[in-house]
């Protein structure tokens, strides 16, 4: 029951995050859930590396929006340089 509760926080973060972040994110929804999850994993390792969170405190949705932001910005990225690498194939 955890992981369900987890997948559907990192939903909602994830919907956040392509809703704030502009252009347009062609993924789906099970993507976009993995990356809310994984956004609050990176603020939680960043927050707690900065000295913000201690061991067992979870991160705030804002920092987990913006983990989430700054993964689609890598996914993007990855996208584009996986495109690019199959036209130079053709």
């Amino acid at each position: 029951m955890q992981i369900l509760w987890t997948l559907l926080i990192g939903f909602v973060i994830g919907v956040l995050a392509r809703w704030i972040k502009p252009g347009r994110d062609a993924i789906g929804w099970i993507m976009t859930a993995l990356i809310g999850v994984g956004g609050a994993l990176l603020a939680k390792f960043v927050g707690q590396q900065m000295g913000w969170y201690g061991q067992y405190d979870r991160a705030g949705l804002l920092a987990s929006v913006g983990g989430a932001i700054v993964l689609l910005f890598v996914y993007e990225m990855l996208s584009r340089a996986r495109a690019a690498t199959r036209e130079q194939q053709k």
